[in-house]
């Protein structure tokens, strides 16, 4: 049997993975600080943190794939832990001769109104997008020493049942809570991926094995809101409630709470890709598997809202109400 190793099992992205990893028969092994809190589900939990190399090397042995889904929660800290969090996977990739799974971002793209596709040239213009590139160089150098090979999945924002470390759950609702008004976060073209099915796309790519070769870059082109209105509308659908009242997300007090909130001032740096129209083509990868996983809208969109403790087991349709 074949063993991964999860990193950020306990999240979003992670969590699908270890799901997926295990019903194709594989065994899943995970690193949490606080391994005897969690539920064992077929997994194999190991007590350590993906900041500690040893506790990485440890957890990753005898291990082909090293699923790195893990990320500073909020925003907050990237400069301190994201690079050091990589380094320590690729430690443990090259000494396993694994290949990392790396979900990625359009971070690495400077905000703009226009396509890309994975041979773009890579010019951020935010320090998390530094950072990303910084990343994904990284293990682009991993790969080119051939100890370890690299699947690098770009997507637009993620949503999904397991996370609430993302702008659906954090921007547009309020976990745990019945819905009781949705937020706009803009008014111009956005790309979201269910992350259910960016989890069963990398999963199809690994899938592919040694066609892939030792360093692989595939982008998703998700859902695409081309008025910032189509997710609202899935919201106020999947609520059962034509009442259901809609609003601006309100950005001027993001801005007037940037100088004194960490948090705000990392949501002010990317603002501009709510004002942009940057999309992902997905060509490549529709050429290597046929076509790109995706979970119809409003099923995505009601699964998730039930996932997160928003709405009742039933879901009930509307029609969709003015705006507030």
């Amino acid at each position: 049997m074949a063993k991964a190793l999860v990193l950020g099992a306990t999240g979003g992205i992670g969590g699908e993975m270890a799901a997926k990893l295990l019903a194709r028969g594989w065994q899943v092994e995970a690193l949490t600080r606080n391994a005897a809190d969690r539920p064992d589900h077929g997994i194999r939990w190991h007590a350590g943190d993906a900041l500690n190399r040893d506790d990485v090397l440890r957890a990753a042995a005898g291990c082909a794939l090293i699923v790195h889904a893990v990320n500073p929660p909020g925003y907050r800290n990237w400069g301190r832990w994201v690079l050091p969090m990589v380094d320590n996977t690729i430690a443990a990739a090259e000494a396993n001769g694994a290949r990392i799974v790396l979900p990625g971002t359009v971070y690495n793209y400077a905000a703009g109104d226009r396509v890309v596709d994975e041979a773009t040239p890579q010019e951020p213009d935010t320090r998390k997008g530094e950072i990303r590139v910084a990343l994904e160089t990284r293990l682009q150098q991993a790969a080119a020493r051939g100890r370890a090979r690299v699947l690098i999945v770009r997507a637009g924002d993620y949503f999904g049942p397991l996370s609430r470390n993302s702008w659906f759950a954090q921007a547009l609702v309020k976990p745990g809570r019945p819905i009781g008004a949705v937020n706009q976060l803009g008014t111009v073209g956005h790309q979201w991926s269910y992350l259910p099915d960016v989890a069963e796309t990398m999963l199809r790519l690994v899938e592919l094995g040694d066609a892939l070769g030792d360093h692989a870059v595939y982008q998703m082109a998700g859902h695409w809101d081309d008025d910032g209105e189509q997710l609202v509308g899935a919201i106020i659908r999947a609520s059962g409630r034509a009442d259901l009242a809609w609003r601006r997300f309100p950005w001027w007090l993001v801005s007037a709470l940037a100088p004194v909130v960490p948090l705000m001032r990392e949501l002010q740096e990317i603002r501009p890709y709510w004002r942009h129209s940057l999309r992902l083509a997905n060509d490549k990868l529709v050429a290597a598997l046929g076509t790109e996983p995706r979970t119809p809208l409003d099923l995505a969109v009601a699964t998730t809202l039930r996932g997160l403790g928003c709405l009742p087991d039933a879901v009930t349709t509307a029609a969709r109400p003015a705006r507030a």
